[in-house]
C-alpha cells in the first residue's frame, strides 16, 4: 500500500517535457517542462474558472430567460400592471352593479325617487372589514374611570387628569 502510494506520487511530481516541434524543419517551436501535478491543477482551474463565467453570463444577462423556470421581467411586469387593472375593473363593476339595482328599485316603486342618493348606494357597494368593535371589561373599566374623575374635576382639568393616568 505504502508503495503504491510512492509510486503514484512519483509519477505525480516527475518532470516531464512538451515540446512543440516544426515538422519539416524540426525546428523547437517551444517548450515546457511540466508535471502530472501541474496539468491536473491546471485543467481543475480552468474548469473551475468556465464554470463560473457560465454562471456569470446567465445570471446577469438576459439569457436566463431562456432557461425552463424563469419569467422575464417584462412579463412579470405586465402581470402585475393586469392584476392591479382587475381589481379596480371589479370595485367599479360592483359600484355600477349597486347603483343599477337602486335605479331598477325606484323604477318599480320599491324606493321614492328622494330618498335614492347615488353616494348612498355606492358607500353600500363598498366593502367593509367586519372588526370585532366591542369594548373589552379592561376598556370599560378604564372609561369608567376616566368619567369619574372627570365628573370630579370638571371640565378645565382634562389636561392634568392625563398626566396623572401616565404616571400610573
Amino acid at each position: 500500500m505504502a508503495r503504491k502510494k510512492r509510486d503514484l506520487r512519483k509519477k505525480l511530481y516527475t518532470k516531464n517535457r512538451l515540446v512543440i516541434l516544426n515538422e519539416d524543419t524540426f525546428e523547437e517551436i517551444f517548450s515546457f517542462k511540466l508535471t502530472l501535478m501541474n496539468v491536473f491543477v491546471v485543467f481543475s482551474l480552468g474548469g473551475i474558472f468556465l464554470i463560473l463565467v457560465t454562471t456569470f453570463i446567465i445570471a446577469f444577462t438576459p439569457l436566463r430567460e431562456f432557461i425552463p423556470g424563469y419569467s422575464s421581467t417584462q412579463l412579470k411586469k405586465n402581470a402585475t400592471q393586469l392584476a392591479i387593472k382587475s381589481d379596480s375593473l371589479a370595485v367599479a363593476l360592483k359600484k355600477n352593479e349597486a347603483y343599477i339595482k337602486g335605479i331598477q328599485k325606484v323604477l318599480r316603486g320599491e324606493l321614492d325617487y328622494a330618498k335614492f342618493n347615488k353616494d348612498s348606494i355606492l358607500s353600500e357597494a363598498e366593502e367593509t372589514p367586519h372588526l370585532n368593535m366591542k369594548a373589552s371589561e379592561e376598556e370599560m373599566e378604564l372609561r369608567e374611570e376616566v368619567n369619574n374623575i372627570e365628573k370630579e374635576s370638571g371640565s378645565g382639568g382634562k389636561t392634568g387628569n392625563k398626566n396623572k393616568k401616565a404616571k400610573k
